[in-house]
C-alpha cells in the first residue's frame, strides 16, 4: 500500500469510496439468484469414482432415471399390524402409485410399500415427497407411516436448510454486535463495522452463487453456511485490528484523516498477509475430490477477498467520515495516555521471567489434549448425519428393526449382461448380503439391487461393499458396484486422499508466507509448529467432547481437512499480527523488549478477534448437519487455544528464550537488546536484558 492511499487523501475521496461500495453492494444483491448447478454424482465425487461410473452406466438402461420413496407402516404401540391396518395401508399405498402387495415383516409389526418416482432435480423430488406425506392421512388410530428411502433423504436434506440461512445470519450478527459492544462500548463502533461486515457477507453470498453456478459446482447448504461464518469472522477480525491501530494513532495525530492513513498503512501488511495465507490455503481445495470442498474453497476465496477490501478500503473510509465522534462516549484525544494492555503487559513480564518453565507446561498441556486424537473415528452412517432427526431417519430406523437395515438404500451392481448369472451368484455368496433383486436390463448391461444387512454408511456396510468389489473383480473387471453405500466408501477414500495431498501443501504454503512476511526462517518454522500443535490439541479435545459428552459415533470424513485448513490458515493470522508487530518493535528495542511491547499493545485486539472468531464458528451449531457442527466446535476450540495459549504464552516464551536468534538469519539486522531504545509506541515497556 502507498504512503497515502488515494481514498484517504480527503474526506470527499472517502465519501466517494463509501458511495461506490454501497452501489456495488446494491447491484450485487439485486442480481437474480443463480440456479444451483446439479452435482456430477450423488455425492459430488469425480466421475472417475466407481460409484459415479455406475451412475453413468445406469443412465443407459431403461427406467434409469427412477428413484424411490419407501412407505413404512407401523403402530405407535409397536403391536402386530391388524388386518384393518394392513388393508388401510395397502389402499393408501395403492392410491399413491405403489405396485404389488405390501411387504410384511416376519414379525408382522411393519409393512413396507415402494413408490417409484421419476428422477428430477432435488427441488422437484422434494416437492413430490412433500405431496406424498401430505396425502398420508386418514389412517386407522394408532397406525403411523414414515416416508424414507433415497427420495426422502434427499428431501429432508433439502428441507433442513429451510430458514437455516436466516437463523445463521441473525445469530452470527447478534454475536458480532455483542462482542463489538463489549470490546469498544461505543454504538458507532458496533453499527458501522457491523453494517460493512454484513454487506460484505451478503455480497459474497450473491457473487459466489453466480460464480459457482457458472463453474457447474453446486452451492448452498454447507457451502453457504461455512462461507457466511468465515466472512463474518475474518472481516470483523480485520475491523478490530484496524480500529485498534486507528485509536492508537488518534492519541498522537491531530487529524483523524492522518491517523487513519497511518493506521491503514500499518495494518495493511498483516491483513494482506493474513488474507493471502487464507486464500492460498483455500485455493488448494480446488484439488479436492468432491464438489462440496471445491465449492467451499472457491466461495471462501471470494469472501476473504471481499473481507480484505472492506477492511482496508471501505471501513477506513466510513470511519473517517465521522472523525473522533465514532468512538463516543470514550473519545481518544491527542496526548491521552494508553490505558489498554496493562493485563497483557503483566502477563508478558511473567512469561519473560520464566520462559522455559512456561513453555514446558504449555507443551505438556497441548500434548495431553492431543492424545485424544488416538481415539478418533471417521465416517458417519446415513442415519447419523442430521443433528435433529428427520422423518427419513425415523422411518429408516423403524425399517431396520423389521427388515435388513440396508433396505432403505440398496447397493447397485451393474455389468455385462452375458455375465449376469455369474454376477448374481458371486453377490449372493458375499457375507452381509441379505437379498439380491434383478433390476433393469438390456442387451448389453444388467443391473442388480443388493440389499445389505447393515445400514448404509456404517463400517459394516462399507466392509461388505469392499468385499463385493473384490469378489466381482474376479468375475469381470467391468462389473461395478455403486449406489448409496458404495458412494460412502468412495467418499471415505476421497477424503483420505485429500488429507494426504492437501494438508502438507497447506503447511508448505503457510510456511512460505511466514518466511516472506517475517524475512526469517526459524521464526516461521516455530510458528508453524505451534499452529500444528494447536490443531492436534483442538482435535483431541473436541473428540473427547463428541465421544463422551455429545455421543457422536464418529467424525464426518471431510471434517478433519476443513478444520485443519481453517485452524492453520486462521490460527497463523494471530501469530502474524503479533510477530509483525514484534518485529517492528524489535528494530527499535531488541527482540525481547519488542515481543513484550507487541504482546502488550496487540493483546487486547487479538484476544477480542480470537474470541469473536471462535464464537462465530460455534454458531455453525445452529445448522442442522452434524458435519457443520463438528467443524464449528473443532475450529472454535482451536481458535481459543491459539488466542489464549499459543499466541499469548507459547510464542512469547520462544522469543524470550531465543532473543534475536528468533529471527534467524535476519537477527544481525536488528538492534542489539543490550542497547535498548525507546519504542515508538506510547505504551511500550522496554525491558533491560
Amino acid at each position: 500500500m502507498s504512503e497515502s492511499p488515494w481514498y484517504l487523501r480527503s474526506r470527499l475521496a472517502a465519501f466517494l469510496v463509501v458511495v461506490a461500495g454501497i452501489v456495488f453492494a446494491t447491484a450485487a444483491l439485486l442480481v437474480p439468484t443463480a440456479d444451483q448447478a446439479p452435482p456430477r454424482s450423488g455425492t459430488g465425487l469425480a466421475t472417475s469414482a466407481e460409484s459415479a461410473e455406475v451412475e453413468q452406466l445406469r443412465a443407459q438402461l431403461p427406467e434409469a432415471d427412477a428413484t424411490s420413496a419407501l412407505l413404512v407402516f407401523s403402530r405407535s404401540d409397536q403391536a402386530v399390524l391388524s388386518s384393518t391396518d394392513r388393508t388401510s395401508a395397502q389402499e393408501k399405498a395403492g392410491s399413491l402409485g405403489s405396485r404389488g402387495p405390501l411387504q410384511l415383516s416376519p414379525d408382522g409389526r411393519v409393512a413396507l410399500a415402494v413408490l417409484t418416482l421419476p428422477a428430477a432435480d432435488d427441488e422437484v423430488i422434494a416437492q413430490k415427497v412433500d405431496d406424498i406425506r401430505a396425502e398420508l392421512t386418514g389412517l386407522p388410530d394408532g397406525l403411523s407411516v414414515d416416508v424414507t428411502g433415497p427420495a426422502a433423504f434427499t428431501t429432508d436434506l433439502t428441507r433442513v436448510f429451510d430458514g437455516a440461512d436466516a437463523r445463521l445470519i441473525l445469530v452470527t450478527a447478534g454475536v458480532v454486535a455483542v462482542l463489538l459492544l463489549l470490546t469498544y462500548r461505543s454504538p458507532g463502533l458496533v453499527l458501522i463495522p457491523l453494517t460493512v461486515v454484513g454487506l460484505t457477507e451478503q455480497v459474497t453470498r450473491g457473487v459466489s452463487e453466480q460464480v459457482l453456478s457458472r463453474l457447474g459446482i453446486p452451492g448452498g447448504g454447507p457451502v453457504a453456511g461455512i462461507v457466511s461464518v468465515l466472512v463474518f469472522g475474518a472481516a470483523t477480525d480485520y475491523a478490530l485490528l484496524l480500529i485498534a491501530r486507528y485509536r492508537e494513532q488518534l492519541r498522537t495525530s491531530e487529524k483523524p484523516l492522518e491517523a487513519m492513513r497511518i493506521a491503514a498503512r500499518r495494518v495493511s501488511e498483516p491483513i494482506l498477509a493474513s488474507g493471502g495465507t487464507v486464500i492460498g490455503a483455500l485455493a488448494l481445495l480446488v484439488l479436492a475430490s468432491t464438489e462440496t470442498l471445491q465449492g467451499i474453497g472457491i466461495a471462501c476465496i471470494i469472501g476473504i477477498s471481499f473481507a480484505m477490501v472492506s477492511g482496508l478500503v471501505i471501513l477506513p473510509s466510513a470511519l473517517v467520515l465521522f472523525g473522533r465522534r465514532v468512538f463516543w462516549p470514550f473519545i481518544p484525544r491527542t496526548g491521552d495516555p494508553a490505558t489498554e494492555g496493562k493485563l497483557w503487559g503483566r502477563l508478558g513480564r511473567g512469561v519473560a521471567r520464566r520462559p522455559g518453565a512456561v513453555l514446558l507446561l504449555s507443551t505438556l498441556l497441548l500434548a495431553g489434549l492431543a492424545l485424544g486424537t488416538f481415539g478418533v473415528r471417521t465416517g458417519l452412517a446415513q442415519n447419523e448425519q442430521f443433528r435433529v432427526e428427520p422423518e427419513a431417519v425415523r422411518g429408516a430406523k423403524v425399517l431396520a428393526q423389521a427388515f435388513p437395515a440396508g433396505a432403505t438404500e440398496p447397493v447397485v451392481v451393474i455389468g455385462p449382461a452375458k455375465k449376469a448369472d455369474d454376477t448374481a451368484t458371486a453377490v449372493t455368496d458375499v457375507p452381509g448380503v441379505a437379498d439380491v433383486r434383478p433390476g433393469s436390463r438390456d442387451s448389453r448391461l444388467a443391473q442388480y439391487d443388493v440389499i445389505l444387512t447393515a445400514q448404509p454408511g456404517s463400517e459394516e456396510s462399507s466392509a461388505t461393499v469392499r468385499e463385493l468389489r473384490d469378489r466381482l473383480d474376479q468375475v469381470d473387471e467391468r462389473v461395478l458396484v455403486g449406489g448409496g453405500p458404495a458412494e460412502s466408501v468412495d467418499v471415505q477414500q476421497a477424503d483420505q486422499r485429500d488429507r494426504l495431498l492437501i494438508m502438507p501443501l497447506i503447511l508448505l504454503l503457510v510456511g512460505l508466507v511466514l518466511v516472506a512476511v517475517l524475512r526469517s526462517i526459524l521464526a516461521p518454522l516455530l510458528l508453524l509448529a505451534t499452529v500444528v500443535a494447536s490443531f492436534f490439541a483442538s482435535l483431541g479435545a473436541s473428540w473427547l467432547l463428541f465421544d463422551h459428552v455429545l455421543g457422536s459415533p464418529a467424525l464426518d470424513g471431510s471434517v478433519i481437512l476443513l478444520s485443519f485448513l481453517f485452524l492453520v490458515a486462521l490460527g497463523v493470522d494471530y501469530n502474524i499480527f503479533l510477530s509483525t508487530r514484534a518485529r517492528e518493535e524489535a528494530f527499535e528495542s531488541g527482540t525481547r523488549a519488542g515481543m513484550q511491547t507487541a504482546l502488550r499493545v496487540t493483546g487486547g485486539v487479538i484476544t477480542s478477534a480470537g474470541l469473536l472468531l471462535a464464537a462465530v464458528f460455534a454458531v455453525l451449531g445452529v445448522l442442522p448437519l452434524i458435519t457443520l457442527t463438528q467443524v464449528g466446535v473443532i475450529v472454535c476450540v482451536g481458535v481459543l487455544l491459539d488466542t489464549l495459549l499459543v499466541r499469548t504464552v507459547v510464542v512469547p516464551a520462544l522469543a524470550f528464550l531465543l532473543g534475536d536468534r528468533f529471527w534467524w538469519p535476519a537477527a544481525p539486522h536488528l538492534n542489539s537488546p543490550e542497547i535498548p531504545r525507546k519504542s515508538t509506541h506510547p505504551a511500550a515497556v522496554v525491558i533491560e536484558k
